[in-house]
């Protein structure tokens, strides 16, 4: 498995997961309705709850870029969070981070109606964090831009860096992207083989994959100025909150790595499930620096199948992570690495924070925090 966890930190997984078996219950909606939405037996009672943004740069803008009245100044860049603290004692915060073409929509109520990661971490006692990368959802995106292109003028909006996303798909070019449905999707999560056709014991629960092409976001990463602004909010957030786990997904996997390399004052642990990358691109001074956070990188199964968007598959991801893991072992560090499969724990999808057992999988990760982030004062 390469560097993998210690031997009584992956014993104690192996007796949680004895203790939940694999959550594999049916769902009873197909649609995310009202109605459908499961009610908990138990309340959750806050000690607060709210939103706000992280960042921002006010910009002047041309009339042909806004479309709307002269000449004018606009706010672009700045990162949305959304958030819940519990009552009583808290554990130390967590902020997640969604992946490519979503929100944070992914870690909040499942496709089919069933609580999210969102609420379970609160309800585990951790203040949680929700963002919308820079230019996603509730973030707003810079639309110069687009209406530079459209009118004809120079792509590049005034006021802004060019922009520029390396590591990005190269299928985004310079427009919007979105995952399809059977492919993108479909495949490329492991739901199945081929549209329509689950994997034998499969986690998400396909019958509502509409829902979830319905938290589809166009995706207009190739918009967003570099470096991304959402890694200085990302550390910046981390810092107010007085140190916190950072938790990504996919697309932003390696946010928190490059976040806690503009500062790592505020970063006290680093959570990554099913990472786009782990960068081998890190020089042995940044990996020095981030040896000293404690990082815990999560897969779920059926990883080597094609995605159909390329010849790189899932377990491909995985390996470059044990490489990483072992640059970060050999500087003193470590990375301990959650493959769900040698668990025993089968069918999960990319989709983990919404697969039919996410929160068994949402207790491997607290269990984690607990045994390696030093708790909050």
């Amino acid at each position: 498995m390469g560097v993998t966890t210690s031997r009584s930190f992956r014993a104690s997984v192996m007796a949680l997961c004895a203790t939940f078996g694999v959550l594999g219950l049916a769902s009873t909606a197909v649609s995310q309705t009202l109605k459908s939405v499961q009610v908990p037996d138990k309340p959750l009672v806050l000690k607060s709850r709210g939103s706000f943004f992280v960042g921002g740069r006010s910009v002047e803008q041309k009339a042909s870029e806004i479309l709307l009245g002269p000449d004018d100044s606009v706010t672009v860049d700045q990162m949305y969070v959304e958030y819940m603290v519990p009552v009583g004692k808290a554990k130390i915060p967590v902020v997640m981070i969604h992946g490519a073409a979503l929100s944070g929509k992914s870690y909040d109520t499942t496709p089919d109606g069933r609580m999210g990661w969102f609420e379970y971490f609160v309800r585990k006692a951790h203040p949680t964090y929700v963002v919308d990368q820079v230019g996603r959802a509730r973030s707003g995106f810079n639309q110069a831009a687009l209406n530079n292109r459209l009118s004809g003028a120079s792509a590049a909006p005034t006021g802004s860096v060019a922009p520029t996303a390396p590591g990005a798909p190269a299928a985004m070019g310079q427009g919007a992207f979105r995952f399809g449905d059977r492919v993108g999707v479909w495949t490329n999560f492991r739901f199945g083989p081929k549209f329509g056709e689950a994997f034998p014991g499969q986690q998400f629960p396909v019958e509502a994959v509409g829902e979830l092409s319905k938290q589809a976001i166009p995706d207009l990463t190739s918009q967003v100025p570099f470096p991304n602004p959402t890694l200085k909010a990302l550390s910046d957030l981390a810092i107010q909150l007085d140190r916190a786990v950072l938790i990504s997904h996919s697309q932003s996997g390696p946010f928190p790595m490059d976040a806690a390399l503009i500062d790592p004052t505020g970063v006290a642990g680093i959570v990554t499930v099913e990472p786009g990358a782990c960068r081998g691109a890190y020089t042995d001074e940044q990996i020095a620096k981030l040896a000293k956070i404690p990082t815990l990188v999560v897969f779920g199964d059926n990883l080597a199948v094609p995605t159909g968007l390329g010849g790189i598959t899932w377990q491909s991801r995985l390996d470059g992570c044990r490489a990483y893991a072992a640059r970060i072992k050999a500087a003193g560090g470590r990375v301990d690495i959650i493959d769900t499969a040698e668990l025993g724990i089968r069918g999960n999808s990319h989709m983990l924070m919404q697969d039919k057992n996410n929160l068994q999988i949402a207790d491997l990760i607290l269990k984690w925090i607990d045994a390696r982030v030093e708790p909050s004062k």
